[in-house]
Order: structure tokens, then C-alpha cells, then sequence
């Protein structure tokens, strides 16, 4: 029972698991041909890579044995859903910097260490760096400030 509750065999069946859904989500696309390769051709194909290799894994693992997964950390699981889920809500509303420092903050609680200067550093980094890309680089319509940029 051992082998089947180990990290590979459960990072396997994740594997195959995704790729279930990636060919469940895509079945309603043009397949085409490997010449003319319709919008379903490259999601088809990486949807069975994927979980081609779910399966190698989990043989393997089931072969040679792998160390046994850990318990779930619940804490970091729940507070970045809880990030991405404010950042989602705040993005639109409130623009892409008071999105990103709510996303930083929340997510930064759930470390084990939670130092407020790593945290207010990272924050203005990373609202530097995606107003650079996303917003002069790439050139997208999105707001940084609303009301303001």
C-alpha cells in the first residue's frame, strides 16, 4: 500500500489526471491532420504526452518504490488560494498594483518566516517588473492605478 501512497505514484496519477482534463475540455475542437493541424491538434497531442508520462511514472514508481508523500500543509494551500483568488477580484476593480501587494501580502503568510521587509521589497520589485512587461513591454490595456494609470 506503501507504493501506491509515495510521491512519484501520486505525482503520476496527477499527471494522467490533467491530462484527462485538457482532452475532456478540448474534445469539442478540430482535430485536423499532422499537415493541417486544426485548434485540438496541439492540446490532443500534449494531453497524451502528459499522460503517457503520468503512466511511466507511476509503473516506476510502483517498480522501484519511492518515499512515502507527506501530509498536506494546509496552511500555505488555503492562504495563496486565497491570494489568487483577491488578486482576481481586485484586479479589475482596483488595478494591478493594489492586486499584487494584496496577493504578495497574503501569500507571504503563508512561509514558515514572515519578515515585513523581505515582503515590502518583494512587493515593490514585482509591481516594477509586471507595470515593465505587462504594461510598457507587452503594451496590454490593463490598469496599474484605477483612476490614476
Amino acid at each position: 500500500m506503501n507504493r501506491f501512497l509515495s510521491k512519484d505514484f501520486l505525482s503520476g496519477l496527477m499527471f494522467i489526471g490533467f491530462g484527462l482534463v485538457a482532452l475532456y475540455f478540448g474534445q469539442k475542437l478540430a482535430l485536423g491532420t499532422t499537415v493541417r493541424m486544426g485548434p485540438g491538434y496541439v492540446p490532443r497531442m500534449l494531453a497524451l504526452i502528459m499522460m503517457g508520462l503520468g503512466v511511466l511514472i507511476c509503473i516506476v514508481a510502483l517498480v522501484a518504490g519511492a518515499e512515502p508523500a507527506e501530509k498536506p500543509k494546509w496552511k500555505p494551500i488555503t492562504l495563496v488560494t486565497i491570494g489568487i483568488i483577491c488578486f482576481a477580484l481586485l484586479f479589475e476593480r482596483a488595478g494591478l498594483l493594489p492586486a499584487l501587494v494584496v496577493l504578495i501580502m497574503i501569500a507571504s503568510l503563508a512561509g514558515e518566516e514572515f519578515k515585513l521587509k523581505e515582503v515590502l521589497a518583494n512587493m515593490v520589485v514585482l509591481a516594477v517588473v509586471c507595470t515593465l512587461v505587462f504594461k510598457v513591454g507587452l503594451g496590454m490595456n490593463i490598469t496599474i492605478l484605477r483612476g490614476v494609470w
